[in-house]
């Protein structure tokens, strides 16, 4: 049996469905601290809820997959859960975003998680052979997986061209490396291509982004520099600046997408408060930027 829950006859089926169910764990509980200050505030701050709406759709396919495959219980258990906290996010999106954000999340469920998975459904149980349920379920989720996999190189661009890695939390690519890593061998010892296959994109992607927050981090673009003056001409201060400008960061918003593993996408929202000498505070919020880190 390939798969079962802590089958000591295959001790390695064991140990890496074991070790990726325990990491995943942690990187779907990841946005609860966003989700605390989104309670608190009664506001979701103008976050998306798309990689969350991505995420259940994710989830549902997996979890479909493991049924049809049978004696997948890791594949089980991880989405089942993945499934619930995805539930929750979306609940908890929809009760505190405004109205237009409400409405458009909305949209997003049933065209992605209803409609799309739907559709899904009813041609693998009507239109597909029972021989044949599994490859065509595997090969949707691998090409769900694949396509995420183009998102991190937007934010890998944008590291390399303007030298930082504000976007990029370092702490959350490594555990991607260690989940890709444990979801290959989980995949790799049942015979699996479906979950082995995208996680070499995954640790890819994951190593990257750990290499170049590595070679960016203490680039001066990281930093931000107080308003400063011009003493060169003997002494005399000249004002190189009327304002002062304070970058806030909030929260990372985190959430896996499980393609047997997590994917996670990973939006910051960046806003510049500006104090001008009249002490006035205007707030620009900038464009959102959503990493998807493929690691399956």
């Amino acid at each position: 049996m390939a798969g079962g829950m802590f089958d000591m006859a295959h001790p390695a089926v064991a140990l890496s469905g074991i070790a990726g169910n325990f990491i995943s764990f942690l990187v779907f509980l990841a946005p609860l601290a966003t989700f605390i200050q989104v309670y608190k505030k009664k506001t979701t701050g103008g976050f998306s809820s798309v990689p969350y709406v991505v995420a259940l759709f994710s989830c549902v396919l997996w979890i479909f997959y493991a049924h049809v495959k049978t004696n997948s219980t890791f594949l089980l258990t991880i989405n089942s859960f993945g499934c619930g906290v995805e539930a929750i996010y979306i609940a908890a999106y929809l009760i505190y975003a405004p109205r237009r954000a409400r409405l458009r999340t909305l949209a997003y469920f049933f065209l992605l998680d209803v409609a799309a998975f739907g559709l899904v459904a009813v041609i693998t149980v009507y239109g597909i052979a029972p021989t044949h349920r599994e490859k065509f379920l595997g090969g949707v989720c691998l090409a769900f997986s694949m396509a995420v996999f183009v998102a991190p190189l937007s934010i890998i661009f944008k590291v390399i061209k303007t030298k930082s890695v504000e976007y990029m939390p370092v702490g959350l690519s490594f555990c991607l490396v260690l989940s890709s890593v444990a979801w290959f061998c989980y995949g790799f010892f049942t015979h699996d291509p479906f979950v082995m296959y995208p996680n070499v994109g995954g640790f890819f992607f994951s190593c990257a982004q750990m290499g170049l927050y590595f070679r960016y981090r203490n680039h001066p673009s990281n930093a931000v520099l107080p308003t400063t003056t011009d003493a060169s001409d003997g002494g005399a201060a000249v004002q190189q600046q009327q304002q002062q400008t304070q970058v806030i960061e909030l929260p990372v918003h985190t959430v896996a997408i499980l393609s047997v593993g997590p994917v996670p996408v990973v939006g910051m929202h960046k806003i510049e408060v500006v104090a001008t000498e009249q002490q006035t505070i205007v707030a620009n919020k900038s464009a959102e930027v959503i990493e998807i880190a493929a690691a399956v």
